[in-house]
């Protein structure tokens, strides 16, 4: 029977800034940014941007698996964490914030666990940051082995793996190696760790009732950090037992997880997922030990016991293997003051502590504010109307699109898009600077991101931010057609890069891809700029009409049955497909009666 849970809290919405106060009391250390609540990031006392000469190292993620990400801010590991949410991604903005506030010349290298929500606004946050000027590397973790091999493009989910390439990277940066270095290192590190997570109970979120769905005397396999279900139920075993079943499962020679063989030498991580004693986080690693050396064959270099990555109070424990070798040692043994790695809590801790300012964006001066211009030049009439067409025609394909949704996903594609085509047109009619095409692009991503929920408004705020940095390389606020291409081709590597999609994938990219590509060709091949945009638009209609063949590797649809997809196109390739076809025709019209 479920039941309302006990918790030490006051307003279950405040749990994570109270959370945040109460570790900076704790750790003379740490700071946070006066942002709350919207804006949660903590960060080195000792560090700001104007003065850092290190590479700054950055990661985070929803609240609620403390200490993980903040607990692990210190000299020698990371520079600042990003605190989402109770199991939420956070907002690019905070992301933002905390580079800004940390990022010298050297920097910055962001260390994000493979989950869709934290791979797009990390993203989208190392897309801004480039625009602004700061040098940015990011590192995904996938370090899960409960699952099978992937399917699609979602891998393998961030577990408490990624707290060992947390150290490394923290380690080399403090080295004083260079950016491409510290993130060559994390990377290595992170394709030689593995882990496999044992739950007995269920977690139980701040304010709501703990749920009955593991029952007495049963254990979950291979769960995941946020409360959702493992990959198989079984009957609670003596330790012994689970320890064996976990170890195989990494070490598996079939699934090739962990690049691990007989005569490797290893790192052994034992953590607890929130509820579980020490006690008995002791007796897994007792047990684990000899097995790794006796029946797999490992020497056995570190063993790490303790609450590293929880899951609130869900009580069981993961296990984390690494292979080990002279470099990896030295980073894992490198001094750090990250106070849970663990250290001592050292340094005399003033009477208070004033929050560090939020820093301002490096892309526009504090006192000025972009608007329409009193006057449009020809290429701000032009793009004007191109935005107008567009947007009208997202707008008028709402049904369509929230009826082929409703059929492979939440039936809301169509809706969300009308939010985005909408606050675009109203934005315009005020703020988008029209003459100068990069700051325009710009400013619809920010349109969209702002009205549009999901992962939708975050892609196409990652497509405009990537065109935008694209585009500001022209010293002229006059762009050819052969930029516009340029730009289109950025925009599309930029949305794969971080949503893994690619050609095929049944997604808005199956239309502009192809949109691109005769774009490029037929400029190439000498056609006018008309042309060659009209004839690409044809591209991106076959392109998206094309997805009703294609098998979904990409978002909700790659749930559901391929008959059933059989039957629609896919809804964001068709949106794409109809903004960008009714661009090109309205801006072969403004030309032509021009």
């Amino acid at each position: 029977m479920a039941f309302q849970a006990k918790k030490l809290i006051n307003d279950p919405n405040d749990v994570v800034t109270e959370y945040i106060e109460g570790l900076v009391e704790t750790y003379p250390g740490l700071q946070y940014l006066d942002g709350f609540p919207e804006i949660k990031v903590v960060l080195r006392a000792d560090v700001s941007s104007s003065t850092y000469d290190k590479v700054a190292v950055i990661s985070g993620g929803g609240s609620g698996h403390e200490p993980y990400a903040a607990g692990f801010v210190g000299e020698g590991m990371l520079t600042a964490a990003i605190c989402g949410d109770v199991f939420t991604s956070p907002p690019v903005d905070s992301i933002l914030a905390g580079i800004r506030a940390v990022t010298g010349p050297m920097g910055c290298l962001l260390i994000v666990m493979n989950y869709t929500g934290d791979r797009f606004n990390f993203g989208l946050a190392a897309e801004q940051a480039k625009s602004e000027g700061y040098k940015i590397e990011m590192v995904i973790v996938g370090d899960d082995c409960a699952l099978p091999p992937r399917r699609g493009i979602v891998g393998r989910r961030g577990l408490a793996g990624t707290i060992l390439v947390h150290k490394v990277a923290g380690a080399a940066a403090a080295g004083g190696l260079s950016l491409a270095d510290v993130a060559a290192e994390a990377k290595r590190a992170s394709e030689m760790v593995g882990t496999m997570g044992v739950a007995l109970s269920v977690c139980t979120l701040p304010g709501q009732v703990t749920s009955d769905r593991l029952g007495p005397g049963k254990i979950e396999l291979g769960l995941g950090i946020h409360g959702e279900p493992g990959a198989a139920v079984a009957d609670l075993q003596p330790v012994d037992v689970v320890v064996t079943h976990v170890l195989n499962q990494i070490l598996s020679s079939e699934t090739q997880y962990v690049p691990i063989t007989r005569g490797c030498r290893v790192v052994l991580m034992i953590n607890g997922l929130g509820g579980t004693p020490i006690m008995e986080l002791m007796i897994a690693s007792g047990k684990a030990v000899p097995k790794l050396q006796l029946e797999h064959g490992l020497a056995v270099d570190r063993v790490y016991t303790g609450s590293f990555m929880t899951s609130l109070d869900m009580a069981g424990f993961s296990m984390s293997i690494m292979k080990a070798d002279k470099k990896i040692l030295q980073h894992l043994d490198a001094p750090t003051k990250a106070p849970y790695w663990p250290v001592g809590v050292d340094g005399d801790r003033p009477p208070a502590k004033i929050p560090v300012p939020i820093p301002p964006s490096r892309l526009t001066k504090s006192d000025e504010v972009l608007s329409r211009p009193q006057e449009l030049n020809r290429q701000g009439f032009i793009l004007e109307a191109a935005i107008e067409a567009a947007a009208n025609a997202v707008i008028s394909l709402r049904d369509n699109l929230n009826g082929w949704d409703s059929k492979v996903g939440d039936g809301d594609c169509g809706s969300t898009m009308f939010r985005g085509a909408t606050a675009i047109l109203e934005d315009m009619k005020k703020y988008y600077p029209l003459n100068d095409a990069a700051e325009t692009v710009n400013e619809i991503g920010s349109s969209m991101r702002k009205v549009m929920g999901g992962t939708s408004g975050i892609i196409y705020d990652i497509f405009c931010k990537a065109a935008y940095t694209k585009l500001k390389e022209s010293s002229s606020s006059l762009m050819t057609a052969k930029q516009w291409a340029d730009a289109l081709e950025a925009s599309i590597a930029a949305v794969s890069k971080y949503g893994g999609a690619s050609a095929g994938y049944r997604t808005l990219l199956d239309a502009l891809i192809p949109a691109s590509k005769v774009l490029q060709e037929r400029l190439n091949a000498g056609d006018d700029s008309i042309t060659a945009f009209v004839l690409s638009s044809e591209a991106a209609q076959n392109g998206a009409e094309s997805t009703i063949h294609m098998q979904a590797q990409a978002g909700r649809s790659s749930y559901v049955p391929v008959e059933i997809l059989a039957s629609v196109p896919d809804p964001g390739a068709m949106a794409a497909a109809a903004w960008y076809r009714a661009a090109a025709l309205a801006v072969k019209q403004k030309l032509q009666a021009s």
